[in-house]
């Protein structure tokens, strides 16, 4: 007898829907698998086998052959025991093949039958939802994440036992809810980071603001312990909050990467991802055989920092160059290509030679200009290109430091109001608030709502208006800091950001020579 079986193929963000065919034919007792699977599909015969027999269900003894189609999509994880155990049983005559009709299945069998999580639910829920699945049967730890799809009936169940009873009892009322959100980067008791605890650097939080406002890439500069880390760490509490689809394409990314848990629920806070300079390329990019997520889509719709960025190797810097302009990664692989989205916004540190003391009023630089070239090349020109906001940073000065402490009082402590050129230094809240109302502006008026970062090349001449002394500002900028074109649109888009922020109608020449003191390295690499 044969049965069939829906489920899905994880193929980077998507699920791609696979028919399970179970055929019992005379012949020796034993099970092949075909359908181009991998070594973890090709041992669920074990565990289908061991789950059937202590869930108190009959193993055939016969010929088994279950064909995984389309052929050519490689299938691979545990995902696939529940709806191989599920056309085991069509085909044994143990459960009516109409109860199956319309239902798609995922999950890890255990050799008691019991069932266990596994990564990707989300996206096969999505899979599901949209092919007219009646119905969608996943592990019990997975409900609460196919839930999220709505418009899709889900039965999460704890072991194959379970499954059964569902399929006889069709009507049974007892969807799964999603798990209310829980913040991502202030949950298990921790606050995120607020921009009052910087002291000093007013160029480097005016620029935190242009990044998080307009989408633009950071690159901090400066000596040890200016704030560098300690600014781009607030880039992400600038940032507005996802929208109900930039979080449902987030959770999704995360869910095939494997690290989601029931006790986040849908994400709602922008990532920070934070890479070691030590990673390699497919670990920031993506890859592997059936390639997987990277860091840089892991940030998507968030920050991704690379502290000591001098410190990674040249070719895997390179190969954010492409993404970066385009918003998406492609992994190529001989039979398929995966696609990954990574909209981020990338941050970086790094010292200003090898010792770190370059161009420090203090402290003298033992590197020498041989060293300095090296040390800076490797940074490629058309990475540095693209990074919108250059900043060299100065060490906070000691009044900036120690105004805290004057603050103290025989009484206790009284929250101080950091000192910053003169005046008091701003909560993420407060500039969170000048951040939301630049965006607003931006959704207006930009193409799709899209962020100045994002504005399509043949729309940025429509979008940007230039005052006449504005147009000269930006006109010699380009002749005699010999930008590129692509420097030269970016300082635009910068400018525009600026002029957003001050809630001016066009570019003012001040916002250009503004966005100009932002370009610090074009020359370098």
């Amino acid at each position: 007898m044969l049965a069939r079986c829906k489920t899905a193929a994880l193929q980077g963000l998507e699920a791609r829907p696979v028919l399970v065919e179970v055929d019992l034919a005379p012949g020796l007792p034993g099970l092949q698998m075909v359908g181009l699977a991998d070594a973890a599909v090709q041992e669920a015969r074990e565990r289908v086998r061991s789950a059937l027999r202590h869930s108190g269900l009959k193993v055939p003894l016969t010929r088994v052959v279950v064909n995984l189609a389309p052929a050519d999509l490689r299938k691979e994880g545990p995902a696939f025991d529940l709806p191989i155990a599920l056309g085991l049983l069509v085909a044994s005559g143990q459960l009516a093949g109409e109860r199956s009709d319309g239902v798609w299945s995922a999950g890890e069998l255990g050799l008691d039958g019991a069932l266990r999580p596994i990564r990707g639910v989300l996206a096969i829920a999505i899979a599901a939802q949209r092919h007219g699945a009646r119905a969608l049967l996943v592990p019990e730890g997975n409900a609460w994440e196919a839930a999220l799809v709505s418009g899709l009936r889900v039965w999460g169940v704890r072991n194959l036992a379970l499954a059964l009873w569902h399929l006889e009892h069709p009507n049974a009322d007892d969807q799964p809810r999603a798990v209310a959100s829980a913040p991502v980067l202030a949950r298990a008791g921790q606050e995120a980071p607020d921009l009052t605890d910087v002291k000093g650097q007013a160029h480097g939080r005016r620029a935190l603001e242009i990044a998080a406002a307009g989408g633009h890439h950071l690159l901090l500069c400066g000596p040890p312990g200016s704030g560098k880390t300690m600014l781009a760490r607030r880039l992400a509490g600038l940032l507005p909050p996802l929208n109900p689809a930039e979080a449902l394409e987030l959770t999704a990314l995360h869910s095939v990467a494997g690290l989601l848990d029931s006790s986040q629920g849908l994400l709602q806070e922008r990532p920070f991802r934070s890479p070691h300079h030590s990673c390699s390329g497919p670990a920031l990019i993506g890859g592997g055989s059936q390639p997987q997520p990277g860091e840089l889509a892991l940030a998507h719709h968030g920050v991704l920092f690379l502290d000591e960025l001098t410190e990674f190797r040249r070719a895997v810097l390179d190969q954010l160059r492409q993404p970066l302009e385009e918003g998406e990664v492609w992994i190529h692989r001989a039979r398929h290509r995966t696609r990954f989205p990574c909209r981020i916004i990338l941050a970086a540190a790094t010292n200003p030679c090898p010792c770190g003391w370059w161009g420090d009023p203090e402290r003298s630089c033992r590197c020498g200009e041989g060293q300095r070239r090296r040390y800076w090349g490797r940074l490629s020109g058309p990475l540095l290109d693209r990074i919108d906001l250059q900043v060299v940073m100065r060490r906070p000065s000691s009044a900036a430091l120690t105004a805290p402490f004057r603050s103290q009082r025989s009484t206790g402590w009284t929250a101080p109001a950091v000192q910053d050129a003169g005046q008091a230094s701003e909560s993420t809240a407060v500039v969170r608030q000048r951040v939301q109302r630049a965006r607003s502006r931006m959704a207006a008026r930009n193409p799709a709502g899209c962020s100045n970062s994002q504005i399509p090349g043949g729309h940025l001449q429509q979008v940007v208006r230039l005052a006449p002394d504005a147009l000269a500002v930006w006109e010699g900028a380009l002749q005699h800091r010999q930008l590129s074109a692509r420097a030269g649109e970016r300082l635009l888009r910068v400018a525009q950001t600026i002029s957003d922020l001050g809630d001016e109608f066009g570019i003012s020449a001040g916002a250009i020579a503004e966005a100009l003191t932002y370009r610090s390295f074009d020359q370098q690499g």
